[in-house]
């Protein structure tokens, strides 16, 4: 049974990845962190520019027991593994109750010009989104649907942000993501390559139902989303090709980003698998 190594919370190696809760720090170091098994899991098997995505990898004993395939992937993909007590994990985690498992991961995000030049069908473009949470339930949403990158515009929330990481579930880890991109940049960028811009907005002039009954959405398309309590500003909704309702057949008020990001980014992608059967 191997001793807990990292016995004190002041340690070093602790303290430098308790900083990482901080934006600045992220930056800086270009590091971030990813908890539990799913993400720890996703994070191990994660290359960008021929490197290993985890660095290091603070567990329990009872974890490292637990996912000790895990452990040993991390292991073998070279990351540093720290075995810690509780009081340690308690440190290093943002969850209240951690699940064994923190690793430390270097930044993944692709250049916005690497996305373009894979000639993306299907994009989720995040503008002016600044709840965690939302950013990263939208990117498990794109993942799901087949999405073939997400882009965060500069006024967006931090993609590595912990309630992002979270949210996203390991998706985070499985498709392009471009950060920082100004909202018209990305547009222009996008309309380039061949694909229609579409922004989601409840009070949309076209309805999507329409929009899939017309036979319109069968092509490249990438859907702009916006902030969750008052939506796209007037001169992000003018940059789009069309700007898109989800209809409300019940008595609902309305849906929540996430919600109406899955339905639009799903709608497109039946409508792209039936143009182009797969």
């Amino acid at each position: 049974m191997p001793t807990p190594e990292l016995i004190s919370p002041r340690s070093p190696r602790v303290a430098a990845a308790k900083r990482l809760a901080r934006r600045n720090f992220r930056g800086k170091e270009r590091r971030f962190i990813a908890e539990g098994p799913q993400a720890v899991r996703e994070a191990v098997e994660h290359r960008s520019g021929g490197e290993a995505t985890l660095t290091e990898l603070f567990t329990t004993v009872e974890a490292a027991e637990r996912y000790a395939d895990i452990v040993a992937a991390a292991r073998d993909a070279g990351a540093r593994v720290h075995y810690a007590d509780d009081e340690v994990l308690a440190e290093v985690s943002q969850t209240v109750t951690p699940q064994g498992l923190v690793g430390v991961c270097r930044f993944l995000d692709s250049p916005f010009e690497d996305i373009l030049g894979a000639r993306p069908k299907l994009v989720a473009v995040l503008a002016h989104v600044r709840d965690p949470g939302n950013a990263g339930t939208v990117l498990r949403c794109a993942d799901a649907a087949g999405a073939d990158a997400v882009v965060l515009t500069d006024a967006s929330v931090d993609l590595y942000n912990p309630k992002s990481v979270r949210a996203s579930v390991g998706s985070l880890f499985h498709l392009p993501v471009a950060v920082g991109v100004p909202v018209e940049q990305a547009v222009r960028g996008l309309r380039d390559a061949g694909v229609r811009i579409l922004a989601a907005d409840g009070a949309g002039e076209d309805d999507l139902d329409d929009e899939l009954d017309a036979g319109t959405m069968g092509g490249p398309t990438a859907w702009i989303f916006g902030n969750e309590a008052w939506g796209l500003p007037e001169e992000t909704r003018a940059l789009a090709d069309a700007v898109v309702r989800v209809p409300i057949h019940g008595r609902a008020e309305s849906l929540n980003l996430a919600t109406a990001a899955a339905v639009c980014l799903y709608a497109s992608a039946r409508a792209q698998r039936t143009r182009t059967p797969r």
